[in-house]
């Protein structure tokens, strides 16, 4: 059964699957007591401290509410993130998610930090998600707790939840579509409808690409092939698989030589 488990642990989308687990493990540990709320809550004035404490562009995102929020707000992030990362044609690589996630996280941060005062965005950024993944289900039916209604209502549904259970993170949930509908603006509207003449005003950075690219190393039946670097020639080797000889360069310029006690 737990073989079972963690095969479908790791056949899930990898970043959806990274993203829900470090929500669930920094919310258990956090809201019982074994991580300090501290060391995980957004303030930039931490970022000009020495050493600066960068990682709370990102821990500031992985706190849920408590009680059920711990286990339901994992769940919602990774089944948004799925659909934009298995079945969204605007996000067909891997990079174009994580810019996606960079852009619309620093839009939260921004505009709560600026009108809100923040410290905690998770709400903000699940209900991003969900805006973009129903922008592409015009027509289709989704199932909201136990209520089955158009898709791209669904993240107003969210609103109406909390305005009945914590009216408290709406002003958060706003900030989130705000940001998913400047991101969809930004990529989509604009391009096909505006002067953008076709391009993205937000293009996926290079250096993206090149940090989740296809491992140098991997492995082949017959041995371990090495790809070689951008703009570094191949010399078509496969340790392993290899017919050259093992001699040096220098020993095959010698003659037959002699045999010790010969004549």
């Amino acid at each position: 059964m737990s073989s079972e488990i963690m095969a479908a642990y790791w056949q899930a989308p990898p970043m959806a699957r990274t993203l829900a687990t470090a929500i669930l493990v920094t919310s258990i540990t956090a809201h019982f007591g074994l991580l300090p709320i501290g060391w995980i809550y957004f303030d930039e004035s931490r970022l000009f401290k020495l050493p600066p404490e960068i990682w709370r562009l990102v821990t500031s995102f992985l706190l849920s509410s408590p009680q059920l929020g711990i286990v339901l707000d994992p769940y919602f992030a990774y089944q948004y993130l799925s659909q934009l990362e298995t079945t969204n044609p605007k996000f067909s690589r891997k990079e174009d998610i994580l810019w996606y996630l960079i852009t619309v996280g620093g839009f939260i941060i921004t505009v709560n930090r600026i009108f809100l005062g923040g410290y905690f965005f998770l709400q903000g950024l699940i209900i991003a998600l969900c805006y973009t993944a129903v922008q592409d289900s015009r027509g289709a039916k989704s199932n909201f707790f136990f209520f089955t209604v158009p898709s791209q209502l669904i993240p107003y549904c969210m609103l109406l939840s909390s305005l009945l259970m914590n009216p408290m993170v709406i002003p958060l949930q706003v900030t989130g579509i705000l940001a998913a509908h400047w991101h969809d603006f930004m990529t989509r509207l604009w391009p096909e409808f505006g002067a953008g003449g076709g391009s993205s005003l937000l293009p996926t950075p290079t250096f993206l690409s090149r940090l989740v690219e296809t491992p140098r190393v991997f492995q082949r039946e017959y041995g371990t092939a090495i790809r070689p670097g951008t703009g570094t020639p191949s010399t078509g080797r496969t340790t392993g698989a290899s017919t050259s000889s093992v001699l040096p360069d220098s020993w095959k310029t010698r003659g037959s030589g002699h045999r010790l006690g010969g004549d």
